[in-house]
Formats: structure tokens, sequence, C-alpha cells
């Protein structure tokens, strides 16, 4: 009889729509944080996205340094975050934070933000490679370029200004490729857990910054 009954509650869930077909519970009757988890867990690994998210964190940390945070075509480029940030994480009373200011990737609350299993998802860099400077506020889940500042135009007729807007737009690509490609090798390296991860967690509790 135990069975019976708990196949007809079954179909009733079924006929409510609080179930699906297999047997799982729909999106509806989920529990409203159960779904902004699984929501924020999709996100996050879509794309590698949390490979991004490190990314600027470690960009974050490398800009406090006056090291160049790669070289492109045999120039240094030098990198600064600038603006907003926003931080994005799975669990916790908050899954996204937006921090405003000019120096809000350096501030305490950004790094509070870190230490509570948030990271930067989006970010807003000033690159100097040579005597040229970029700004271009960057996502992580595309490593997409959503809006840019590109250096002043030298060229003086229209078409030369179209192939110096596109060469530059392509330089600053490849900028923010390299980077990536530099993160990415020092990841998948033994100093990444090593060196790497423990400076990050020093600066991330440090306490005379901000």
């Amino acid at each position: 009889m135990s069975g019976a009954r708990s196949k007809g509650a079954e179909e009733s869930a079924f006929l409510a729509g609080e179930i699906g077909v297999d047997g799982q519970a729909t999106e509806e009757a989920r529990d409203e944080v159960e779904l902004e988890q699984a929501k924020a867990a999709e996100d996050l690994t879509r794309g590698r996205t949390y490979l991004g998210r490190e990314f600027f964190a470690w960009v974050i940390h490398r800009t406090n340094s006056t090291e160049p945070l790669v070289v492109v075509d045999d120039e240094p480029v030098t990198a600064l975050c600038v603006g907003g940030l926003t931080l994005r994480g799975l669990t916790g009373d908050a899954t996204e934070i937006v921090l405003k200011g000019t120096t809000a990737a350096y501030s305490r609350l950004a790094r509070e933000a870190m230490i509570d299993g948030l990271l930067p998802h989006v970010i807003r860099l000033r690159l100097s490679h040579g005597e040229k400077v970029y700004e271009a506020t960057i996502d992580a889940e595309h490593l997409a370029v959503r809006s840019a500042k590109l250096p002043a135009l030298l060229s003086e007729a229209a078409d030369d200004k179209i192939t110096e807007r596109l060469f530059l737009a392509e330089t600053l690509s490849r900028i923010v490729d390299a980077a990536f490609r530099d993160f990415l090798t020092l990841r998948a390296s033994p100093r990444w857990s090593a060196e790497v991860v423990p400076e990050l967690r020093a600066w991330m509790f440090s306490e005379h910054r901000g």
C-alpha cells in the first residue's frame, strides 16, 4: 500500500508541475536560494569563467607592483585598475557586489569580498604600451572588451584614421590575449600553488592598504 501511495503522490506532483518526467523537482518548486546558487554555479563555470575571474584577481595583485604585466611587440605593458569593480561568487549573503570609485579594485572592501569567495568579474584597465595608453572594460565570461578608449589618432585622412583605429583595437586585443596566455602558463605551473596563491592570500588579508 505504501508503494501505491508513493506512486499516487508522485503522479499528483507531476500533474501539479512540481516534478518533471525524471522525478526531479521542477524549477518552480525548488527553493529560491538553491536556484540562485545553481545559476551562479552555471555562470561561474560557463566558458571557464572562473579562470577569467582568477586572472582578474591576479591582474589586480600584479598592478600593485611596478613590474610590467606583459610584453607585447618587445614593449612592456604596465597596467592599472581604474573605475569600478564587479565581483561575483557562488554562495554567501551576496553573490554579486558592485564597487564604485577610481581605486575600487584596491580597496579593503574588494579584498574582503575576495576573502569571502567573490572574485572580480568585470574590471576596467588602463594599459600603457610604449607611449600609447588604452583603457578597456573587460568581463571574465568571454574576456571580451565591453568598451574601450583608444590612444589619440595621429592620422589626418579619413581612410588612414580608420586603418589606424583598427590597428589600435587589434593591438589592445593582443595585449589582453597575451596577458591571459601568460596567466594560463603560470596557472598551470607548480609556482601557482607554491608562490602565487600564498602571495594573493597575503595581499587579500593585508590591513595596511585601502
